[in-house]
Formats: structure tokens, C-alpha cells, sequence
């Protein structure tokens, strides 16, 4: 037996400093005598609902029919009945007078009609996300009737309320009893609290308090009934005023009407089991109610089933209520990528819900999942963030990237597949610009030093422009010590004539990073001898880049010759202008100039023979200081 924490305090409203919760404004609506409040932790500050109902002493009928409400709900708990947290009474003194207040606890929720005002749904969104709801509160009857052998004995538009998920809860158990024919207890409570059921909610035999009839009927026939009430306070935008009001049935959907007339069967024992109406109803068979049903019996599909409606999921998403999809299977899809239940391809329709919400909420909703996904040891899910990366890396923030995201990422450098080596690589030009100093020179440059003589001659070249790409992210120290020798001693001695000439363009591309002395003995003695290359792109961009290098050895000569005949003392070093280059990618490592790679992708993926590096790349190099990278897929 519940057993109540009371308190009996001096001036008013004071027994309210120990509550463990702050209560804020209510909403304008509520069941019954009670009142409904926002609500928030005192602990975490997360939200919750508070309810609280008051009375002028504690042998109030009011107050005992809650206090019934308060034991059934804590008692109570099933996913579609609202969840309890906390309850208290306290009673407090004004003057002469005494109030006896008690307060419900609960998951945070809103008044169905207050929610469904806010949401604003229309035709058949609106359609299906009422089946939705009707579904959910239909098991939650069903369970308190044939499960429990309980009778709520006040269903309706009033008793449920919505989560912030946007599913329907069942509430308002101050009625509720067991209900037993055999039982003379049974008829005897439910007639203690029947007063609290308004006249236009009660069916005929409740309304004449005909307990014998109701001992004889199932014990779902009364909550069928207010089934059929809340059905017609749904559709018809209105409050049930009278009980004729029912056999108005214009508003009701074609497909719900038969059940709806059942449901409201004169005779008791002909009434629709709620059971009956969510097994056979043609009402609840629609896209949004298959979808979140799928989810949550997720973990007992195959995988042919898991990946055939996730690569569907993208563009049904787009054809359901998006607050419900953003609400509803955002968190189910989320959840289900974060514990392994669902495939790598509903990546893809997490990243497209993630896509419709701000900025902010990504975030929170979104980007902790897909951090814990880069520890997934299942290798299409790794391929498939590496895909995605562009989408979502910006949102990353740099310690995140530091410590949770490369070190996973990492791996795949030196993995035996070719597809997932040039993801990971390609994925850097996201993640570097966010590693610290210390991971980029400690540890991505030494991936990349083994990476230039990979037996893949695609990677190699894109190695080489990928350097060329984060060479700005370098320390100055770094960049002296790595990039002329990964471009000259490597990457020019290529035997890959695009390796050749990516090499380069990244010399170009970086070209400010050097001091007259290195062009002069480094640079320039290197790429000269490409000028008689086999491969006739190679010899233009090598003829290319003399000029660009002689142009700059020439300025530093007149800045020289200026500094001395001004008797000036030239400080030896050049002015270098600033450079730009088209770095993108070579090609795939798929496809070598339409020769296939040894390594088999080891996911499908739909590639075609990418296009090598032009020789126009490196046209207007002296026009702008930044890298522009053109991806080619």
C-alpha cells in the first residue's frame, strides 16, 4: 500500500521548500478539479510535470478519489500509461483555515487538446498521427481491462497527455478500480468515485449506476465506451456536451466508423474490446504507425528486412508530419545506431532528419551518436560515416575531433581495404583544420609518410594533395622539415605520372612556404627534369610551375638589387606572393585510369572513373592566398 509523505507546516505554502521540484506556470486545461503544471527538477533542472489538487481537509471526496489516482499510478506502469515520479500532500494553515494539497509528479508532458493546437496538423498527416496516438491509448485501455482486469472509467480527450516525443499517455486514475464480477468490492469502489465522471462521459448502465448490468458485462465495456468519446472529441474539435452528441458522426474517418459504432454498442456486452479494435481496425494501417512500429520491434528484423526500410526511411521521412519525425524517430533512429540494432544505411536518414533541425539542436540530437559510432567495429558503418563526413564534420567541435573521433578514424589507414585507406584519408581535409599540432605532426603526418608509397598508386597521389591542402595547419617548423621532401623526394619520383604531377601542384599550392635558398637548390633542380616527362600533363604543369618559381626568384633579385642601390640591407629572404591552386582529388582509388584496383570495396558503392588532375588547375595561381579544393567522385 502507498503510503504518503505529509507534512503539516506553519504559514502558507511553505511545505513547498522541501519539495525536490520547482513548479512553474499550469496549462489551460486539465482533467478534472486538478490542475496541471510545468515543471522542473531542482536537482538537473530537467523537466517534468506536476500535478496538484487541493481541497479544504483531508476527508475531501476530491482528495480521496486523488489519493486513489496517486496509489494507480505509481502501481501502474506500462509504456503507454503516464510515467510516475514523485508524489507528496501537505497541508498547510491560513489564519483559521487549513488546505490539503496534493502534488503528482511526472515525466514531462502537455494536455492532448493544448498539443494538438500547437502542432497544427492538417488532412492526412493529421489522419495519421491521430491513429498514432488512438493506437497508443487503445493499448494502454486494453492493458488496464483484459491484463489487469482494471476499468479506468473516465477515458477521454481530457485524461491523456502528450511526451515531449509526441506520444499519448493515459492519465486521470482517480476512477480507476478493479473491476471482478464475482467481487462485491469491485462494484462498491468504482461506485464511490463514479461522481467524478461528468454525465455526458458515462454510459447508460454507469449513468443509472446499474451494477448488476455492469457485473454482467466484460470489463472493457465501460472504457470501450469512453474510447468512443475521446474518437468523437478528437475528430469533431469539441468538447462532449451531451451524450447524443455521440451519434453525430460526420467528422469520424470512413475507415474508423464501423469500430467507433461498436465501441458505443447500447448493449454492454456488445461493445468492441480495445484489444479487437487495435488488431483489426483498417484505420491504424497507414505509413507513419508501420514506420515507428518497425522501429520499435527493430531488434527482432533480419538484416534483409533492416536494410531494406532503412534505404527507404530518407525519402518516407519526407512524406510524414516532420515534428514527428523529428520527435519521434529521430531519438528511435538515433538510439538504434548507438546500441547496434540498425544497419549502416540508416546513417544516411539520420543525417537527412539531422538536416532539418537547427544548428543547435544538431548537436545535442544528433552528434553524440555519431561520435560513439566511430567505435563501431563493423566496417559498413565506418564507410559510411567516412562518406558523410562533409555533412556533419563542421559540426564537430576540436576536441571532439582530438580525442574521440581521430583515433578511431585513424584505423583505417592501415587497413587491408584500398576503399576504406582513401576514405580515411579523404576524410582528413574535414578533420585536420580541428587536430591539435600535437596529433598532426605526432601522429596523421607518419600515416601520411607511409601512405605516399602505398601499393595503390591513387592513394599515393592523393596523399600528396592532401598535403598540399593542410599544409596551412602546420607549424612553420613542420612544414620546413616535411613538405619539400614529400614532394620532391616522393612525389616527383612517382612512378605514377598523376603522382607526378600532384606533386607538383602541391608545390605550387604551398609555394609562400619556401625561402629563395630551397627553390633555388631544392625545387626548382627537381622539377625542371619533369619537364621531359613521358607523360605530356606532367611536362605542362612542370613548365607551369618554372615560371611560377622563376617569377618568384626574379622578384627576390630585384628586391636585392633595389636594397643595394638604395644602400639598404637586404634582410636575404624573398618576397614570396601568395598562390592558389585547384588541389582535388586525382581520382579513386577504384579506378586507375579504368584499370580496377586489386582491392574490392567493401561496400557497394556506385564509382565511376575519375578524371586526373588538369593541367588548367594551376591557372591564376598568384590571384588568391587560399586552397580551393574541388572534390572529384
Amino acid at each position: 500500500m502507498f503510503k504518503f509523505l505529509k507534512e503539516v507546516v506553519g504559514g502558507s505554502g511553505t511545505g513547498l521548500r522541501d519539495l525536490p521540484y520547482n513548479i512553474g506556470e499550469p496549462y489551460p486545461s486539465a482533467w478534472g478539479s486538478w490542475l496541471h503544471h510545468r515543471g522542473t527538477s531542482k536537482d538537473d533542472g530537467s523537466p517534468v510535470s506536476i500535478f496538484s489538487l487541493s481541497g479544504t481537509n483531508a476527508q475531501d471526496g476530491h482528495l480521496a478519489a486523488g489519493r486513489n489516482g496517486v496509489k494507480r499510478l505509481r502501481t501502474v506502469r506500462h509504456p503507454n500509461i503516464l510515467s510516475f515520479l514523485h508524489s507528496t500532500e501537505i497541508e498547510t494553515f491560513d489564519g483559521g483555515s487549513s488546505k490539503v494539497t496534493i502534488y503528482i509528479v511526472t515525466e514531462p508532458v502537455m494536455p492532448l487538446s493544448d498539443k494538438i493546437q500547437e502542432l497544427g496538423l492538417e488532412g492526412t498527416q493529421r489522419d495519421e498521427y491521430y491513429a498514432w496516438g488512438l493506437l497508443q491509448i487503445a493499448k494502454a485501455v486494453s492493458f488496464l481491462n483484459n491484463d489487469c482486469k482494471l476499468v479506468h472509467g473516465n477515458v477521454c480527450l481530457a485524461s491523456v497527455v502528450v511526451t515531449p516525443t509526441l506520444d499519448w499517455k493515459l492519465h486521470a486514475f482517480d476512477v480507476l478500480s478493479e473491476f471482478d464480477g464475482s467481487n462485491e468490492t469491485s462494484s462498491t469502489q468504482m461506485l464511490q468515485y463514479a461522481w467524478l465522471v461528468a454525465t455526458q462521459y458515462k454510459s447508460t448502465e454507469l449513468a443509472k449506476s446499474d451494477w448488476a448490468v455492469i457485473k454482467k458485462s466484460p470489463p472493457w465495456a465501460i472504457d470501450s465506451w469512453g474510447m468512443g468519446c475521446l474518437i468523437y472529441e478528437l475528430f469533431s474539435h469539441l468538447k462532449l456536451s451531451k451524450t447524443e452528441d455521440l451519434r453525430n458522426t460526420a467528422s469520424i474517418p470512413k475507415s474508423l466508423l464501423p469500430d467507433y459504432q461498436r465501441l458505443l454498442s447500447s448493449t454492454p456486452s456488445r461493445r468492441l474490446n480495445t484489444s479487437k479494435l487495435i488488431e483489426n481496425s483498417e484505420y491504424f494501417q497507414n505509413k507513419l504507425v508501420d514506420t515507428i512500429h518497425f522501429m520499435e520491434i527493430l531488434s527482432l528484423k533480419d538484416s534483409v528486412e533492416k536494410d531494406t526500410f532503412f534505404r527507404k526511411l530518407p525519402n518516407l521521412a519526407e512524406q510524414l508530419p516532420r515534428q514527428i519525425v523529428l520527435k519521434k524517430l529521430l531519438p528511435l533512429l538515433a538510439s538504434a545506431l548507438e546500441f547496434g540494432s540498425a544497419a549502416a544505411p540508416a546513417l544516411t536518414a539520420l543525417l537527412k532528419m539531422g538536416s532539418w533541425l537547427s544548428a543547435e539542436e544538431f548537436r545535442v540530437k544528433v552528434l553524440p551518436t555519431i561520435i560513439k559510432l566511430f567505435a563501431s567495429n563493423d566496417r559498413a558503418v565506418r564507410v559510411s560515416l567516412l562518406q558523410h563526413i562533409e555533412q556533419f564534420g563542421e559540426s564537430l567541435s576540436a576536441q571532439a575531433v582530438d580525442e574521440q573521433v581521430y583515433p578511431h578514424v585513424a584505423t583505417g589507414f592501415s587497413d587491408t581495404s584500398a576503399f576504406l585507406r582513401e576514405l580515411t584519408l579523404k576524410s582528413m581535409l574535414v578533420l585536420a583544420p580541428k587536430l591539435s599540432q600535437r596529433t598532426l605532426s605526432g601522429s596523421l603526418l607518419k600515416h601520411l609518410s607511409k601512405l605516399q608509397v602505398d601499393e595503390e598508386a591513387a592513394i599515393r597521389t592523393n596523399t600528396t594533395i592532401l598535403l598540399g591542402n593542410i599544409a596551412s595547419y602546420l607549424n612553420e617548423g613542420t612544414r620546413k622539415r616535411v613538405l619539400i621532401n614529400a614532394f620532391t623526394v616522393r612525389a616527383l619520383r612517382d612512378t605514377f605520372a598523376p603522382a607526378r604531377g600532384a606533386g607538383i601542384m602541391a608545390l605550387c599550392a604551398t609555394s609562400s612556404n619556401y625561402d629563395i635558398n630551397e627553390i633555388a637548390t631544392r625545387i626548382l633542380p627537381n622539377v625542371v627534369v619533369l619537364t621531359i616527362d613521358p607523360d605530356s600533363d606532367v611536362r605542362s604543369k612542370a613548365f607551369q610551375a618554372i615560371d611560377q618559381f622563376l617569377q618568384m626568384a626574379k622578384q627576390h633579385y630585384e628586391k636585392t638589387n633595389m636594397a643595394e642601390t638604395t644602400g639598404g640591407a637586404s634582410d636575404g629572404s624573398s618576397s614570396i606572393p601568395g598562390n592558389a591552386s585547384l588541389l582535388g582529388w586525382a581520382m579513386s582509388s577504384l579506378t586507375l585510369k579504368g584499370k580496377p584496383s586489386d582491392h574490392a570495396p567493401v561496400a557497394s558503392v556506385s564509382s565511376s572513373a575519375l578524371t586526373p588532375t588538369s593541367s588548367n588547375a594551376s591557372s591564376g595561381m598568384l590571384n588568391d592566398r587560399s586552397l580551393i579544393l574541388n572534390l572529384i567522385f
